[in-house]
């Protein structure tokens, strides 16, 4: 049989479709008709190996530790590790900072712009860890795939994306991140009314210790289903403000989320949170159905199982259904509606202890 071999940092041209075990697993690595993938092996540079890259190509990480940040601008690329074994963290503080990505302090980035998005570029498969920003950082891209990445001990989100669309966030980790684990926002930058993310779709993560689960800030039309957040302060925050559209019409559904009960002491933008399942403020149409929200107990205004809050900016919670979730063992209650908002249902659910009573 006639051997093959990769050539690091250089395309095989003409491969076939080639095997390689990421996670555990056997990723089958497609191959494009006119080249295979990269290779970056431990000593070389990733950069380098995205640089050289065209759109449609796959750099493979071997195992190792690469201290770099990573930034990608180009399309269909995909960007593929051994799990655990393959670790990116951030560059010798000595180093020079030529990029985006390095300049912001960042882990991996992929960067588009206003009229360009960066298009169907895939992570799979690798650990960032320890940068001063965020592990995964993402802007002005659609169709984004982050899958088997654990982020973790990085200094504000694990993995994020602002000004995008049709995002996949699937079978991650994110863990001791210094804000939320998983981000999705409209924009960081400036205030503005909601943005359509148009079917981003949270799948399967694991998202602990961190300040937060996962936030939604001033987004629309989004799935969060089958995760687990457990050992965080809050579990899910949901947040919109006063600007139109509203944050909302997305659904969170058959997730575990269970003693958040971390204490995060105020910030300029919210009190101390601590034991909060899941918090609305500001959102309308959103559906939380099915899951299971247990043991997260604090004194902070927004502990609870399922707690709709009364924005700070009074913009209220309207026309949000609560319903066929188990809700148990959340202090002060498992369902608190502290809003006057419009519209708002609790229906079917399993709970003790409800504010104002009556809702279970």
């Amino acid at each position: 049989m006639r051997k093959r071999h990769f050539k690091s940092l250089v395309p095989v041209v003409a491969a076939p479709v080639v095997v390689v075990s990421a996670a555990g697993l056997g990723t089958a690595i497609p191959s494009a008709q006119t080249a295979g993938p990269h290779v970056v092996r431990p000593g070389q540079s990733i950069q380098k190996a995205v640089d050289a890259a065209k759109p449609g190509d796959t750099v493979v990480v071997m195992p190792g530790t690469y201290r770099e940040s990573v930034l990608v601008d180009k399309a269909r690329l995909t960007l593929r590790g051994f799990g655990d074994r393959t670790v990116v963290r951030p560059a010798d503080k000595n180093a020079r900072a030529t990029d985006a990505c390095t300049k912001a302090g960042s882990g991996i980035c992929v960067l588009g712009r206003s009229g360009h998005t960066v298009d169907g570029v895939t992570i799979d498969s690798l650990t960032v860890s320890g940068f001063q920003k965020h592990g995964i950082w993402a802007s002005w891209t659609d169709r984004l795939s982050v899958r088997r990445v654990t982020s973790e001990h990085n200094g504000v989100w694990g993995i994020a994306q602002e000004r995008s669309t049709r995002g996949v966030f699937a079978g991650n980790t994110a863990r001791a991140n210094g804000d939320a684990g998983l981000f999705v926002a409209n924009t960081v930058a400036e205030e503005g009314g909601a943005t359509d993310t148009r079917g981003t779709e949270l799948q399967d993560n694991t998202l602990t210790d961190n300040r937060i689960g996962f936030t939604a800030r001033r987004v629309r039309n989004l799935t969060v289903h089958d995760n687990t957040f457990t050992k965080n302060c809050t579990g899910v925050f949901v947040v919109g403000d006063e600007n139109r559209p509203q944050a909302g019409a997305m659904t969170i559904r058959s997730n575990r989320i269970t003693g958040n009960n971390k204490y995060c002491p105020k910030t300029e933008r919210l009190p101390a949170i601590q034991g909060s399942g899941i918090v609305l403020t500001g959102a309308e149409d959103t559906r939380v159905h099915s899951n299971t929200i247990s043991d997260n107990v604090g004194t902070t205004p927004m502990s609870g199982g399922v707690v709709l809050f009364k924005s700070f900016v009074d913009a209220k919670n309207n026309k949000n259904n609560i319903r066929g979730n188990v809700v148990l063992g959340n202090k002060p209650s498992d369902l608190t509606n502290g809003d006057t908002g419009k519209g708002n249902t609790f229906v079917a659910n399993v709970c003790a202890k409800s504010k104002p009573a009556g809702m279970c």
